[in-house]
């Protein structure tokens, strides 16, 4: 990290190396210096191209709410600069761009609406239940990645997305390859890719498909439209939706079991306050790190921000967890305040992509929390936290195994 400012396009000398830190559960020094010395600092991205890094939380508010000069959409295009090389076969912004102009994000709000996560709740509670007698049965310890949020994730996503919930290894098999970070394409990412949407076509094309629950159902249905919606719009869409809903809320909701593990005497008063889990789980997301790889922008048109010149076409990545923890929006950030509000964390994004799943990330956390707080009142690491692998050259920071006593 360099003070001095010497050439400010984003080509120039980088004032942090990127990625940063792999560890979610140590917030990088970086983000500090970050927001005092150059809230808007230049990068190097993965596949070596320049970009600038937004790290306050006023700068990231305001790059993700303005939609037309900092644009998601062209993010994906062939000759855009990335944060890493595509995974995903070209034909996939047509796809779910189709996908929109069929109308199907309605189909999408339905599934994802309140009364449709409220149904599922309860089939969460009963899972998450379930999961932890049978650890329980095991003996600790155990590793809870594997024995409890990975399996209770895919049940959640399968319950709402109205999918098939028989082997949940099996579904986390067509995401993990394919949301790697990486130099260059390679092979495997985009076969693990076409091996998920398969699998989506298959339930699609089933028989009695038309009067599955939740969107399989709904987007089966336009299969039997006049003029039917394609298979391989309505797959992508599926697998899409399922991969990054899982591949977000199972790291999250380990990153944040994990805090309350480091922090025992926040997890005893959490149970013994639980009409404060809901103001606990938005505060456990706005401090953990789990989102990792920031997310990216394009500039429309040559702009300011934050005193530094922009060119159109230049890729711009906001920096959540410099977001989260700016004191100039919380107080004490450092600390983890169960009841902190108001809670304006990024953890969702904000502006026209703020995140649709909001309702169900939510209760998802909530579900498992109360889950774990009852059953589990001495569950803690089984190993000391400097020891726990982080993975690296993936799209979320996620410990490989979180091993558990209790």
């Amino acid at each position: 990290m360099d003070d001095v400012d010497g050439d400010r396009g984003p080509g120039g000398t980088v004032d942090v190396e990127w990625p940063l830190s792999r560890r979610g559960d140590v917030v990088p020094p970086e983000c500090a210096w970050l927001r005092n010395h150059r809230p808007v600092a230049r990068i190097r991205t993965l596949t070596g191209d320049p970009a600038w890094l937004v790290s306050t939380h006023a700068l990231v508010s305001y790059v993700l709410k303005e939609d037309a000069l900092f644009s998601m959409d062209p993010v994906g295009a062939p000759d855009a600069p990335r944060l890493c090389a595509a995974a995903f076969p070209a034909g996939l912004r047509n796809s779910m761009t189709h996908f929109h102009s069929a109308g199907l994000r309605e189909a999408v709000m339905h599934a994802l609406s309140p009364p449709a996560v409220a149904r599922a709740a309860e089939v969460m509670r009963e899972r998450a239940h379930q999961l932890i007698d049978a650890f329980q049965a095991e003996g600790p310890p155990v590793d809870l990645k594997q024995h409890f949020t990975d399996p209770y994730t895919v049940t959640t996503l399968c319950t709402v997305l109205g999918l098939p919930d028989t082997d949940w290894r099996r579904m986390l098999s067509c995401l993990d390859i394919t949301i790697m970070t990486a130099c260059a394409p390679f092979e495997g990412a985009a076969l693990n890719w076409d091996k998920g949407v398969a699998r989506m076509a298959a339930y699609l094309q089933d028989p009695h498909a038309a009067q599955a629950p939740g969107l399989l159902g709904l987007l089966a249905r336009f299969r039997e439209q006049a003029d039917p919606v394609p298979d391989e719009t309505l797959a992508t869409a599926l697998h899409t939706l399922f991969e990054a809903g899982v591949a977000s809320a199972s790291t999250a909701l380990l990153n944040t079991v994990l805090l309350l593990l480091l922090r025992p005497e926040e997890a005893q008063w959490l149970r013994a306050h639980p009409e404060h889990l809901g103001t606990a789980v938005d505060e456990l997301l706005r401090y953990n790190l789990s989102i990792g790889d920031g997310m990216s922008r394009i500039a429309t048109q040559d702009t300011e921000l934050g005193g530094v010149a922009i060119r159109a076409g230049e890729l711009v990545v906001v920096l959540v967890e410099g977001a989260n923890h700016d004191p100039q929006a919380f107080p004490s950030p450092e600390r983890l305040d169960l009841t902190r509000s108001p809670n304006p964390h990024m953890a969702f994004g904000a502006g026209r992509h703020y995140c649709p799943a909001t309702h169900l990330a939510r209760t998802h956390a909530a579900v498992a929390f109360a889950a774990l707080l009852e059953r589990l009142p001495d569950l803690r690491l089984a190993v000391p936290a400097d020891l726990l692998n982080w993975r690296s050259r993936w799209v979320k920071r996620t410990p490989e195994r979180l091993p558990v006593l209790w």
